[in-house]
Formats: C-alpha cells, sequence, structure tokens
C-alpha cells in the first residue's frame, strides 16, 4: 500500500525521505539531464503536503471489508500477534518491507490493524514522496498514508497515533530475491532516534512474502547514481526485475501484478526502549538487538514455508 523509506544523510538513519529538492548539484545541461530535471519538477509540484486530517475512517469502513478479502484470497494473508500492539496510544510499528513498489506486506498489515483495532483508531503509514505521487494513488492518504519526514513522523505519533515505518526504505524494498529472507535497514537507526525522543514504544512487525511477488535482480544503485537519481529524487536505487505484465521491469515506477506469494506477518511484543537499555540508552545497541531479533523472527517463519510463493 505504500513504500516507506528513511532518510537524511547516507547511512545516518534519519526516519523518512524529506521532500523532493531540484535545487543543488543537477545533472549536467544534457537533454538527458533537461529532461530529468523537468521531470523532477514535475514530480515535486505532485508531491501532497501532509494533512492527518486526510484519514477518512468512513472511507476505510466501506472499502474494509471487500480488499481484506481480496487480500485474504490472493495473499492468503495471514497476521499474527497483533494483540501485542497496545491497546492505545502512540507507538512506533517497524517493519521489514518487501515486494518493489507493491508492497503487499503493508496492504496486509495496514487492513489487518483496522480489522483488528477499529479504523476509528488513528494509524498512519509513511511512504516514499514518489509514491504518494503517483496517479491513482490518492486513496492511500484516506488510509492514513502520508509522506515520509522527519515531520510527519512526529506530528503523528505527538496526535497520538499507531505509526507504520519502515527503515530499509527502497534499499531493501527492491533487494534482491535471492536475499528475500533477509532483514536489512542498511544501517538506518533514525526510527530509534525517534522513538526515544517521543518516548513511545517500538512494535517490531516481521513480514515474509512479499519477495516471492516478482523476480528482483538488482537494486541498481550504480545505474541510480549514474543518473543522478540520488540528486532528484532522494532514489538511491533503480531496480531490476521480472514482474507481470512487464517481463523486464526496470525502476518498477508503474508498479507491477504481484504473484499471489502468501504473506505472513508476525508482530512481536512492544519494547519500552528506556525500560530494556537504560536512561541513556546507546542507539546502536538497540539497533543490533532490533534487527537480530526481527532476523530470528523472519528466520523462523522462512523455516515454516515449504516452497516460494506456495508458502
Amino acid at each position: 500500500m505504500a513504500q516507506t523509506g528513511t532518510a537524511g544523510r547516507p547511512g545516518n538513519g534519519q526516519t523518512a525521505l524529506p521532500a523532493v529538492r531540484v535545487g543543488d548539484e543537477q545533472p549536467s545541461g544534457s537533454l538527458v539531464g533537461r529532461v530529468l530535471r523537468s521531470f523532477a519538477d514535475q514530480v515535486a509540484r505532485r508531491i501532497p503536503r501532509a494533512d492527518l486530517d486526510e484519514r477518512d475512517p468512513d472511507f476505510i469502513r466501506e472499502r474494509l471489508p471487500m480488499l481484506w478479502l481480496a487480500a485474504s484470497i490472493w495473499f492468503r494473508g495471514e497476521v499474527r500477534g497483533l494483540g501485542n500492539i497496545p491497546e492505545s496510544g502512540p507507538v512506533l510499528l517497524v517493519g521489514n518491507h518487501s515486494g518493489g513498489n507493491v508492497t503487499p506486506d503493508t496492504t496486509v498489515f495496514t487492513l489487518a490493524f483496522n480489522t483488528y483495532f477499529g479504523v476509528e483508531r488513528p494509524f498512519f503509514q509513511l511512504a516514499h514522496n514518489l509514491v504518494l505521487s503517483m496517479p491513482g494513488l490518492g486513496q492511500l492518504r484516506k488510509f492514513g498514508t502520508v509522506a515520509a519526514s522527519p515531520e510527519n513522523a512526529r506530528q503523528a505519533l505527538r496526535s497520538g497515533a499507531a505509526l507504520l515505518v519502515y527503515p530499509g526504505g527502497d534499499y531493501e524494498v527492491h533487494r534482491p530475491s535471492w536475499e528475500r529472507n533477509r532483514v536489512d535497514f542498511g544501517g538506518r537507526r533514525g526510527f530509534i532516534r525517534l522513538a526515544l525522543d517521543e518516548n513511545v514504544p517500538i512494535v517490531p512487525v516481521v513480514a515474509i512474502g512479499g519477495q516471492e511477488t516478482a523476480l528482483f535482480l538488482t537494486r541498481g544503485e550504480g545505474l541510480a547514481r549514474l543518473l543522478r537519481l540520488d540528486r532528484l529524487f532522494r532514489l538511491k536505487v533503480l531496480p531490476l526485475s521480472v514482474a507481470l505484465p512487464w517481463g523486464v521491469n526496470v525502476g518498477d515506477m508503474l508498479g507491477h501484478l504481484p504473484l499471489p506469494a502468501k504473506i505472513t506477518i508476525e508482530t512481536l511484543p512492544a519494547i519500552d526502549l528506556r525500560a530494556e537499555f537504560g536512561e541513556d540508552p546507546d542507539v546502536a545497541e538497540i539497533y543490533d538487538y532490533l534487527v537480530s531479533l526481527m532476523q530470528e523472527t523472519l528466520d523462523a517463519l522462512a523455516a515454516e514455508r515449504r516452497l516460494p510463493v506456495l508458502g
């Protein structure tokens, strides 16, 4: 439903991607450079302002039964441990991310969360700016999807909402298929600082199956640097995959038809960081612990699967 990114300086792990900027270190004055700059300008104008009030409980309530039925049939969605999420108040849900720009783990979890807690409980998901600027995806904002930025994350938590973030962002979601059972946040730790600053618990959310919905070949990091996509769109990758209906799919900008892989999601018990790691916790220690915990859970989920796609 939404692809969440992490932001800031490379490797520092800020929580979310800032708005697109098209002013510094542009490509050269070549035709390709001018086309890319023009496209970036158009995208920047399409990015909606974040507005938590756009989440529409009535809209979700009307569509939830049919969408959950579709997800149950196509992805055989199974979400375990929702009772581990605190019943009220702000909470930071931290997930691993799979499936390219079509992210079935987000869809399945969002539908399950709204079904379990009710549509009136405020629940938001951070997404990459480009996702929210794509035609036809405006309804995501009615489900609570907002552009990923530190400001939006803080605003959501301070409103008392549950907030879903994916620290691995586009780096993790486009990892090669042979790394499908790997939690890979790329060293990004901003979500930990966010939880500490806002004094909210972290709930790890571990998903499997999304990276089986297409054949993911490479992130295309070198090509993204060559085209300066990191400067224009804050994109570190230009992935290459084999997916329906395109066959070879470069960039996954138009999405794809996901294969009906079984999506299983395990929600782990909430973690009070200061209670577990002390009043002045080491962010690196927390990061290593969380990634290790989520990887152990992902390994256990992988051990349950008999075949890719079939689950």
